[in-house]
Formats: structure tokens, C-alpha cells, sequence
């Protein structure tokens, strides 16, 4: 494959929505094919499965129906966006991926790392992606900005002690993937936030002569 795979990852409220809508501004303007998606989502499958993850009224789903229904709905992501574009040569930039099941459910549900990953091999087979952004913002920051918001989801909903355990397991991983998690602090402006990603970004095309 020649394409590339940009992962964005974060606790709620970090502001990745803003950074991947300028991140593909800059790519497009250089002449590279963009696609940008989410998870759990990318695909009509994989989103009426979202809507079954987030869903409030679904307060009784256990932690290993949840992490199964992120792999589920990964599985058909990767097969139907993520591959086809990068086969093509094109940009992946993913609003999460398989870090955040193995903070959010392996980490915070307690589900287990290892649990996680097998789950996940069959979803992703050796896809993974080549530079991923943790905007790093404590939870007390995520959740202020989240309460703008008319109506949080089920994950959003979640007590403090949740997200706290979510935050440290982004923390956790970044220091254990150095090589590919590039940690920004998401407290930081906007435009300087978008300036260190465009140059982890820029790095990355020079190193592999793109």
C-alpha cells in the first residue's frame, strides 16, 4: 500500500473534529486525495452500529457486547474505506481507531489490553496506522467543554472516574508507542495546534519521499 493512514485520537472535547477538518484543508491544497472518517462509523453498517453504542437507552450493554461492537463495526470500516483508499494511494485520516478500544475498553472497562487486541486482529488484520495525534486535554478540561453541548451519549455521559481512567490510558499508551503517538497539548491555540501536526505530518512525507 501507498497511500496513508492519519490517526487522531483524544479524550471527549479535545478538539479533534476542528484539527482533522484543517488537517485535510492542508493535504488537499498540496494535491493529495483526502479521505476523512470516523469511528465507530465510516460506513452505513459501522454507523447504525454507532448508534447502538452511544445510544443512552442502552444503559444495560455489558463491556464485552461494547468492545465486540467497536471491533464489529472496525471490521467493516477498514474493509470498505480505510484499505480501498490506501491501495489507491490516498490519505485515511481516522477520527479514532483501534487505541481507542484498547483505552476506552480495555483500560477503562477493565476489559483488558490483551482481550482487546485479539478481538481487534480480526477486525484490522496488520493494519495500523503510520502517525497518530493524541491531543492530550485532562478530562475536567474535555468535560467543561463538553457540557456546551445539548445532550451528551453514552460514553459522554459516563462518571469523572471513567473519563479520568480514559485520559490515563492515552497517557499510558503515548509513552509506549513513542515511535508512532505524537502527543500535543490540547490546550494549546488552535493554530498551534494545527502547526505541530502539519509538521509531524510533513515530517513523515519526507521520510517516506512522499
Amino acid at each position: 500500500m501507498s497511500g496513508l493512514f492519519i490517526t487522531m485520537e483524544g479524550t471527549d472535547g479535545a478538539g479533534k473534529t476542528t484539527q482533522i477538518r484543517l488537517l485535510e484543508e492542508y493535504l488537499l491544497n498540496k494535491g493529495f486525495k483526502v479521505v476523512c472518517t470516523r469511528e465507530p462509523g465510516g460506513t452505513p453498517i459501522s454507523e447504525k452500529i454507532r448508534e447502538i453504542i452511544i445510544d443512552k437507552n442502552n444503559s444495560e450493554m455489558t463491556d464485552i457486547t461494547e468492545a465486540f461492537l467497536y471491533a464489529a463495526a472496525r471490521a467493516q470500516h477498514v474493509d470498505e474505506v480505510i484499505l480501498p483508499t490506501l491501495k489507491e494511494g490516498g490519505i485515511v485520516i481516522s477520527d479514532r481507531f483501534v487505541d481507542s478500544s484498547v483505552v476506552y475498553q480495555g483500560f477503562a472497562r477493565s476489559v483488558g489490553e490483551r482481550l482487546i487486541k485479539n478481538i481487534n486482529k480480526y477486525a484490522v488484520g496488520e493494519l495500523e496506522p503510520d502517525i497518530t495525534f493524541f491531543l492530550k486535554l485532562k478530562p475536567e478540561d474535555g468535560l467543561k467543554r463538553k457540557k456546551e453541548q445539548a445532550e451528551l451519549d453514552r460514553l459522554e455521559a459516563e462518571k469523572f472516574s471513567f473519563h479520568q481512567r480514559v485520559y490515563d490510558g492515552y497517557v499510558r499508551l503515548s509513552k509506549r508507542c513513542k515511535n508512532r503517538i505524537q502527543v500535543i497539548d490540547a490546550l494549546k491555540s488552535v493554530e498551534e495546534i494545527h502547526n505541530d501536526i502539519v509538521r509531524g505530518i510533513n515530517n513523515l512525507l519526507e521520510k517516506n519521499g512522499i
